[in-house]
Protein backbone atom coordinates (compact mmCIF):
# COMPACT_ATOMS: atom_id res chain seq x y z
CA UNK A 1 0.00 0.00 0.00
CA UNK A 2 1.21 3.30 -0.98
CA UNK A 3 2.31 6.16 1.64
CA UNK A 4 -0.96 9.10 1.12
CA UNK A 5 -3.17 10.53 3.59
CA UNK A 6 -6.34 8.10 3.12
CA UNK A 7 -9.80 9.70 3.54
CA UNK A 8 -11.51 6.79 5.30
CA UNK A 9 -15.55 6.90 5.43
CA UNK A 10 -17.29 5.82 8.62
CA UNK A 11 -20.45 4.50 9.70
CA UNK A 12 -23.78 6.91 9.81
CA UNK A 13 -25.62 5.55 12.31
CA UNK A 14 -25.83 1.59 13.60
CA UNK A 15 -25.90 -0.29 11.15
CA UNK A 16 -23.54 -2.91 9.56
CA UNK A 17 -20.00 -2.14 7.92
CA UNK A 18 -20.90 -4.60 5.24
CA UNK A 19 -24.25 -2.65 4.28
CA UNK A 20 -22.42 0.95 3.64
CA UNK A 21 -18.36 0.20 2.95
CA UNK A 22 -16.93 -2.15 0.37
CA UNK A 23 -13.86 -4.96 1.86
CA UNK A 24 -11.49 -2.75 0.08
CA UNK A 25 -11.84 0.16 3.01
CA UNK A 26 -11.12 -2.69 5.82
CA UNK A 27 -7.47 -3.27 3.85
CA UNK A 28 -6.85 -0.20 4.12
CA UNK A 29 -7.47 0.34 7.49
CA UNK A 30 -5.49 -2.77 8.78
CA UNK A 31 -2.24 -0.91 6.54
CA UNK A 32 -2.45 2.08 9.13
CA UNK A 33 -0.79 3.12 12.33
CA UNK A 34 -1.33 6.78 12.53
CA UNK A 35 -4.45 8.02 11.99
CA UNK A 36 -6.28 11.86 12.25
CA UNK A 37 -8.97 12.08 13.60
CA UNK A 38 -12.22 14.14 14.95
CA UNK A 39 -12.83 12.29 18.19
CA UNK A 40 -10.15 9.29 19.22
CA UNK A 41 -12.72 7.28 21.46
CA UNK A 42 -15.43 6.98 17.98
CA UNK A 43 -12.88 6.51 15.77
CA UNK A 44 -11.24 3.06 18.83
CA UNK A 45 -14.91 1.87 18.35
CA UNK A 46 -15.25 2.25 14.63
CA UNK A 47 -11.74 0.87 13.99
CA UNK A 48 -12.57 -2.31 16.36
CA UNK A 49 -15.44 -2.92 14.28
CA UNK A 50 -13.62 -2.90 11.09
CA UNK A 51 -11.95 -5.79 12.58
CA UNK A 52 -11.76 -7.00 16.65
CA UNK A 53 -8.46 -8.28 16.56
CA UNK A 54 -6.84 -4.53 15.73
CA UNK A 55 -4.67 -3.80 18.30
CA UNK A 56 -5.26 -0.29 19.39
CA UNK A 57 -2.69 0.44 21.52
CA UNK A 58 -0.29 -0.13 18.89
CA UNK A 59 -1.99 2.61 16.86
CA UNK A 60 -1.23 6.62 16.99
CA UNK A 61 -4.25 8.78 17.07
CA UNK A 62 -3.59 12.95 16.61
CA UNK A 63 -6.77 14.98 17.44
CA UNK A 64 -8.48 17.21 15.06
CA UNK A 65 -11.34 19.59 16.00
CA UNK A 66 -11.73 22.87 16.81
CA UNK A 67 -9.95 23.20 19.58
CA UNK A 68 -6.66 21.68 17.71
CA UNK A 69 -4.22 24.50 16.95
CA UNK A 70 -2.99 25.54 13.84
CA UNK A 71 0.51 24.47 15.13
CA UNK A 72 -0.85 21.16 15.78
CA UNK A 73 -1.99 20.62 12.76
CA UNK A 74 0.57 21.24 10.61
CA UNK A 75 2.84 18.89 12.37
CA UNK A 76 0.60 16.06 11.52
CA UNK A 77 1.55 15.13 8.63
CA UNK A 78 4.74 14.67 9.57
CA UNK A 79 4.27 10.11 9.12
CA UNK A 80 3.49 10.96 5.94
CA UNK A 81 6.26 12.82 4.96
CA UNK A 82 8.44 9.79 6.39
CA UNK A 83 6.79 7.01 4.19
CA UNK A 84 4.22 6.17 6.42
CA UNK A 85 0.27 5.79 5.15
CA UNK A 86 -1.98 7.96 7.48
CA UNK A 87 -5.73 7.75 7.43
CA UNK A 88 -7.99 11.03 8.27
CA UNK A 89 -11.58 9.50 10.07
CA UNK A 90 -14.49 11.60 11.42
CA UNK A 91 -17.51 10.96 13.89
CA UNK A 92 -19.73 10.02 11.13
CA UNK A 93 -19.94 9.70 6.96
CA UNK A 94 -17.29 11.37 5.06
CA UNK A 95 -13.94 13.27 6.50
CA UNK A 96 -13.30 16.19 5.14
CA UNK A 97 -17.00 17.37 4.07
CA UNK A 98 -18.53 19.83 6.51
CA UNK A 99 -15.63 18.33 8.87
CA UNK A 100 -12.29 19.90 10.19
CA UNK A 101 -10.20 16.85 8.31
CA UNK A 102 -10.98 19.62 5.22
CA UNK A 103 -8.05 21.88 6.93
CA UNK A 104 -5.20 18.51 6.98
CA UNK A 105 -6.62 17.81 3.47
CA UNK A 106 -6.00 21.11 2.61
CA UNK A 107 -2.24 20.94 4.06
CA UNK A 108 -1.48 18.00 1.89
CA UNK A 109 -2.71 19.73 -0.52
CA UNK A 110 -0.07 22.37 -0.51
CA UNK A 111 2.91 19.99 0.40
CA UNK A 112 2.45 17.51 -2.81
CA UNK A 113 1.68 14.74 -0.55
CA UNK A 114 -1.10 12.07 -1.50
CA UNK A 115 -4.26 11.72 -1.00
CA UNK A 116 -6.85 9.27 -1.61
CA UNK A 117 -10.87 9.22 -0.82
CA UNK A 118 -12.28 6.01 0.00
CA UNK A 119 -15.85 5.02 -0.96
CA UNK A 120 -18.25 5.53 1.84
CA UNK A 121 -21.93 6.87 3.01
CA UNK A 122 -22.11 10.75 2.54
CA UNK A 123 -26.03 11.95 3.78
CA UNK A 124 -25.39 14.69 1.16
CA UNK A 125 -24.97 12.87 -1.53
CA UNK A 126 -27.78 10.08 -0.19
CA UNK A 127 -29.89 12.47 0.64
CA UNK A 128 -30.16 14.24 -2.87
CA UNK A 129 -30.27 10.82 -4.45
CA UNK A 130 -33.39 9.88 -2.64
CA UNK A 131 -35.33 13.45 -2.47
CA UNK A 132 -36.45 13.89 -6.00
CA UNK A 133 -34.83 17.23 -6.47
CA UNK A 134 -32.62 18.62 -9.10
CA UNK A 135 -29.31 16.57 -8.53
CA UNK A 136 -27.10 18.36 -11.67
CA UNK A 137 -27.01 21.79 -9.18
CA UNK A 138 -27.24 21.60 -5.62
CA UNK A 139 -25.19 23.51 -2.79
CA UNK A 140 -24.47 22.17 0.65
CA UNK A 141 -24.94 24.78 3.22
CA UNK A 142 -23.93 22.83 6.34
CA UNK A 143 -25.64 24.72 10.24
CA UNK A 144 -28.17 27.75 9.37
CA UNK A 145 -27.42 30.52 12.30
CA UNK A 146 -29.13 29.61 15.37
CA UNK A 147 -30.29 33.48 16.20
CA UNK A 148 -34.06 32.99 14.99
CA UNK A 149 -33.97 36.17 12.68
CA UNK A 150 -31.21 35.39 10.83
CA UNK A 151 -31.94 31.88 10.57
CA UNK A 152 -35.25 32.82 9.04
CA UNK A 153 -33.51 35.63 6.56
CA UNK A 154 -30.91 32.55 5.91
CA UNK A 155 -34.06 30.26 4.81
CA UNK A 156 -35.69 32.63 3.15
CA UNK A 157 -32.85 33.70 1.34
CA UNK A 158 -32.08 29.83 0.39
CA UNK A 159 -35.43 29.23 -0.70
CA UNK A 160 -35.03 32.54 -3.29
CA UNK A 161 -32.24 30.57 -4.32
CA UNK A 162 -33.82 27.35 -5.00
CA UNK A 163 -36.53 29.32 -7.05
CA UNK A 164 -34.21 31.66 -9.20
CA UNK A 165 -31.40 28.99 -9.86
CA UNK A 166 -33.41 25.67 -9.67
CA UNK A 167 -30.96 24.58 -7.65
CA UNK A 168 -30.92 22.26 -4.17
CA UNK A 169 -30.37 23.62 -1.21
CA UNK A 170 -29.42 21.28 1.87
CA UNK A 171 -28.71 22.17 5.42
CA UNK A 172 -27.82 20.43 8.18
CA UNK A 173 -28.92 21.03 12.37
CA UNK A 174 -28.08 19.81 15.80
CA UNK A 175 -30.06 16.94 16.31
CA UNK A 176 -32.19 18.51 19.50
CA UNK A 177 -33.17 21.56 17.45
CA UNK A 178 -34.63 19.36 14.25
CA UNK A 179 -38.43 20.11 15.35
CA UNK A 180 -37.81 23.40 15.22
CA UNK A 181 -35.85 23.55 12.16
CA UNK A 182 -38.88 22.01 10.18
CA UNK A 183 -41.08 24.60 12.44
CA UNK A 184 -39.39 27.22 11.00
CA UNK A 185 -39.17 26.27 7.25
CA UNK A 186 -42.57 25.93 7.54
CA UNK A 187 -43.58 28.95 9.12
CA UNK A 188 -41.39 31.19 6.48
CA UNK A 189 -41.07 29.46 3.13
CA UNK A 190 -43.78 29.10 0.81
CA UNK A 191 -46.57 26.83 1.19
CA UNK A 192 -45.80 25.08 -2.50
CA UNK A 193 -41.90 25.18 -1.51
CA UNK A 194 -41.00 20.97 -1.37
CA UNK A 195 -39.02 19.90 1.97
CA UNK A 196 -37.47 16.41 1.74
CA UNK A 197 -36.20 15.62 5.44
CA UNK A 198 -33.58 12.63 5.56
CA UNK A 199 -33.23 11.36 9.18
CA UNK A 200 -30.98 8.03 9.89
CA UNK A 201 -29.45 7.10 6.78
CA UNK A 202 -28.52 4.13 5.43
CA UNK A 203 -29.92 2.52 9.58
CA UNK A 204 -32.44 0.46 9.83
CA UNK A 205 -35.10 3.39 10.93
CA UNK A 206 -33.77 5.32 8.00
CA UNK A 207 -36.67 7.95 7.47
CA UNK A 208 -36.71 10.36 3.81
CA UNK A 209 -39.56 12.08 2.88
CA UNK A 210 -40.54 14.70 0.17
CA UNK A 211 -43.55 17.02 0.62
CA UNK A 212 -44.70 20.26 -0.01
CA UNK A 213 -44.94 22.85 2.97
CA UNK A 214 -48.66 23.25 2.95
CA UNK A 215 -48.59 18.84 3.06
CA UNK A 216 -45.92 18.73 5.76
CA UNK A 217 -48.11 21.20 8.03
CA UNK A 218 -49.32 19.32 10.73
CA UNK A 219 -47.52 15.78 10.25
CA UNK A 220 -44.27 16.28 10.82
CA UNK A 221 -42.70 12.93 13.04
CA UNK A 222 -40.68 13.80 15.94
CA UNK A 223 -37.25 14.86 15.34
CA UNK A 224 -35.36 15.11 18.44
CA UNK A 225 -32.46 12.96 18.89
CA UNK A 226 -32.39 11.68 14.86
CA UNK A 227 -29.03 13.11 12.51
CA UNK A 228 -30.89 14.99 10.18
CA UNK A 229 -30.53 16.70 6.57
CA UNK A 230 -33.02 18.87 4.97
CA UNK A 231 -33.75 19.91 1.47
CA UNK A 232 -35.74 22.21 0.14
CA UNK A 233 -36.52 23.03 -3.97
Amino acid sequence: MKAALYLIPVLLGDTTLERVLPAYNKEVVLGIRHFIVEDIRSARRFLKKVDESINIDELQFYPLNKFTSPQDVSGYLKPLEEGNAMGVISEAGCPAVADPGADVVAIAQRKNLPVVPLIGPSSIILSVMASGFNGQSFAFNGYLPIDPTERIRKLKALEQRAIAEHQTQIFIETPYRNNKMVEDIIKCCRPQTRLCIAANITCENEYIKTKTLKDWKGHVPELGKKPCIFLIF
